[in-house]
């Protein structure tokens, strides 16, 4: 086999003999009687699932004896004749060399379960007769060890056409090396898949960033931890929908066009219904058709989905982005605030279950429960200035380029809150009790009608959960929807008019928490992801000029 790995400088001709070479072994494929293209590969069994039967491998001697091998560990020395470092298998706490705990037991060999496996090959080294092949599936990556005698002379010319990318199937037996390396001992390959086109160079892999994005399939095969990565978020969602389940929250499917961009305070994307010759707009928001099976009976409700906003693009931003919204009756934004937090715990627990989890150069302490400190404390403290001074609100908003002249005070307190406080708050912590003015959806605090019950969380600057005790007066939510806040750009306010909402609310919906969560940038911070593009599988890019 060749390590035909392109460079990220090569030429058109490089990649075309490339190409070439890879197509005839393709040919060569189809002359030995087997289709290169593969089908069904029955009885396969994951990768992960081979490697955890590595106790079942023991040393058998010539005499009969059978040894069981005892717990492995993994060490880096220098190789002596190179230099480099290398892992080398080691035994028990004086790290005994395993080449050496074998030869106390003199000669004999190892036994282990017969297995099936598939996967794609990401590496390999050809020693003549031996073929030492590493696959890896979704579960992980195991050696093979592939011998001309061991396969047979038809099968080792299968062998021959192997190359990095192809996809293959193994039938052997589960041994290790003498080194110790956990290995298939292959008795037959089976060739799946060839490709044509060669993997990156092994050291650079794919370092283009918007190359990667396009490119997803061959991050996810080759980037280091990028399949992890997704397999996290798979993970993560999974543990969401379980957690809610257990709660009895029954998952709906909502509309994605809407008549009204309502719910939330963003620039919608607009399209056309052609058979109804309707303008509708793609969704910003899940929460108003789920506030309205409240009020049909559904008392505990919620929506994980797609919602699209038109607006920048950023490391914490994407147009496209998954979020979940959660609406229970008879609850508050204290009910939400426990449920975001058992939300979160429960998903690191899916993950792994470390608490404390690396965030670039720091580490998030995710350990319950989470601070909780209100929006005027916290305005308070990182502006200076006493929530209730608003000309010195304003006095500070102007030092920074505000212009305030003609503006709400809340919505000046506002600014100075998202740039004087929100980056400052490592967390998790819990915002609460937000400037009514600025919440047209939120219940007031029945002792203090200025202030919103409502919540948000956030993590390293980042707001990962948004929460409120839900309005449900239909005349003062009207009355909301009317308001347009002084100095409050169209596109940042939620005061948008949905007759049909309030038609709703007048039949009675019950009192409610209502809940929403971040779901790419919940696993930006679980998974230590600084750009939310390296959680999401395929974000939207400019077509390729190629």
């Amino acid at each position: 086999m060749t390590d035909d790995r392109t460079p990220n400088d090569e030429s058109d001709d490089d990649r075309s003999a490339i190409e070439a070479a890879r197509r005839e072994k393709l040919r060569k494929i189809s002359e030995l009687g087997h289709d290169p293209w593969g089908g069904r590969f029955d009885d396969r069994q994951w990768i992960g699932d081979i490697s955890a039967k590595a106790g079942e491998v023991v040393y058998r001697t010539e005499s009969g004896e059978t040894v069981q091998v005892p717990e492995l560990s993994k060490i880096e020395v220098l190789d002596k004749k190179s230099g480099r470092p290398m892992n080398q298998w080691v035994v028990g706490e004086d790290q005994v060399q395993f080449r050496q705990w074998v030869s106390e037991y003199g000669k004999g060999e190892f036994v282990g379960p017969q297995v099936r496996a598939a996967g794609r090959v990401v590496l390999s080294r050809d020693k003549g007769k031996l073929q030492f092949i590493d696959i890896q599936d979704m579960t992980g990556r195991l050696q093979l060890f592939v011998g001309k005698q061991q396969v047979g002379d038809e099968n080792w010319d299968l062998v021959k056409c192997i190359d990095l990318g192809d996809i293959i199937g193994v039938d052997g037996q589960l041994r290790r090396t003498r080194t110790g390396e956990l290995s298939i001992f292959a008795k037959q390959i089976h060739f799946l898949t060839k490709t044509i086109e060669p993997p990156p160079e092994k050291y650079k892999g794919l370092t283009d960033l918007e190359l990667r994005q396009r490119m997803r399939y061959v991050d996810l095969t080759y980037g280091d931890g990028v399949l992890q990565r997704f397999v996290n978020r798979t993970q993560i969602v999974q543990s969401i929908r379980s957690t809610l389940a257990q709660d009895q929250f029954l998952e709906i499917e909502g509309p994605t066009l809407h008549s009204i961009a309502g719910g939330a305070a963003a620039r919608p994307f607009k399209t056309h219904h052609n058979a109804l010759g309707l303008e509708l707009f793609m969704r910003i928001a899940l929460e108003l058709h789920l506030k309205r099976l409240l009020v049909g009976g559904m008392e505990r409700v919620y929506e994980l989905g797609r919602v699209y906003r038109n607006e920048g693009i950023s490391p914490r931003h994407n147009p496209e982005f998954t979020m979940l919204e959660v609406y229970q009756a008879f609850g508050d934004y204290g009910s939400m605030m426990d449920l975001t937090e058992r939300l979160i715990v429960d998903a690191i627990d899916a993950i792994g279950g470390q608490y404390l989890r690396p965030w670039g150069d720091s580490i998030i302490d995710f350990t319950p429960p989470f601070a909780r400190k209100t929006y005027h404390e916290l305005f308070a403290e990182h502006t200076g200035v006493d929530p209730d001074d608003h000309a010195g609100a304003a006095q500070t908003a102007d030092k920074l380029g505000f212009e305030t002249a003609g503006k709400h005070p809340d919505v000046v307190k506002n600014f100075l809150f998202e740039e004087k406080v929100e980056d400052s708050l490592k967390g998790p912590v819990f915002v609460i009790d937000y400037p009514a003015s600025i919440c047209p959806l939120t219940k007031r605090k029945r002792d203090d009608p200025a202030i919103a019950e409502r919540f948000e969380l956030f993590i390293e600057g980042m707001e990962i959960a948004n929460a409120y005790t839900e309005l449900n007066d239909p005349d003062l939510q009207e009355e909301l929807f009317q308001t347009q806040l002084d100095g409050l750009p169209e596109e940042d306010s939620m005061a948008r008019m949905d007759t049909d909402f309030i038609r709703a609310l007048r039949h009675g919906m019950p009192p409610a928490g209502g809940l929403g969560v971040g779901i790419d940038r919940l696993v930006m911070l679980l998974t230590n992801s600084q750009t939310i593009r390296d959680v999401i599988l395929f974000p939207l890019l400019r077509p390729d000029a190629k």
